[in-house]
């Protein structure tokens, strides 16, 4: 089995990465592990640049494979906002309700249809030293004023999924782990795994 360090304290993250994984012959180790590790520092302009920052600091500190991620809401009618600063668009970290309000209060001048954001998810897979692999998985939709659904976390209830008529918190685990820019990140990610680690003669018979 490979062991990899899941490099986020987010547990709707994990939740998802977990769900997601299940099938993979890996072994997850959770930041929860390693209690003396300090925080990554995200100050990065760009969610390749954080998923990167926090993978190698990780693998450095604990010597496993880690892997981590940088997401984000891009709205196209607020230039890309919240991007990068998703998680602390309120001002303060994780406050999903703030965090909601301000994207609510910021679109609602504009027309349902011009509405259009996407979820952005990179994924960093780095060893001591290096990066060895990183994906990018997006997911399409509109930004809702109204709060639908009390699945997911985040803006969820504000994602507006076209093909489904739903938002993401509307939508079944399963269903949404289908078509989330955070799934299709991992599932191309487990993929690459997969092919380097059979390059490097490491992955279980």
């Amino acid at each position: 089995m490979v062991e990899i360090l899941l490099a986020t304290h987010n547990a709707g993250k994990i939740r998802e990465i977990r769900r997601l994984a299940a099938d993979a012959p890996l072994v997850w180790h959770g930041l929860d592990d390693f209690p003396a590790v300090p925080e990554a520092v995200e100050d990065g302009a760009t969610f390749s640049a954080n998923a990167r920052k926090k993978a190698l600091h990780f693998a450095a500190a604990t010597g496993l494979l880690a892997l981590a991620d940088d997401s984000g809401l891009e709205v196209d009618c607020l230039a890309g906002a919240p991007g990068v600063h998703s998680a602390r668009y309120a001002g303060y970290a994780h406050d999903y309700a703030a965090n909601n309000r301000r994207l609510v209060a910021a679109v609602s001048g504009v027309a349902p249809a011009q509405r259009t954001a996407r979820f952005r998810c990179v994924m960093a897979l780095a060893r001591p030293g290096e990066v060895v692999l990183e994906t990018d998985g997006q997911i399409e939709g509109l930004i809702v004023t109204e709060s639908r659904g009390t699945g997911g976390f985040g803006y969820d209830p504000h994602f507006l999924v076209p093909q489904f008529n739903r938002t993401l918190a509307e939508l079944p685990p399963d269903d949404k782990n289908a078509i989330s820019h955070r799934g299709n990140a991992l599932r191309a990610m487990l993929i690459q795994i997969e092919q380097w680690l059979r390059g490097q003669g490491d992955w279980p018979a």
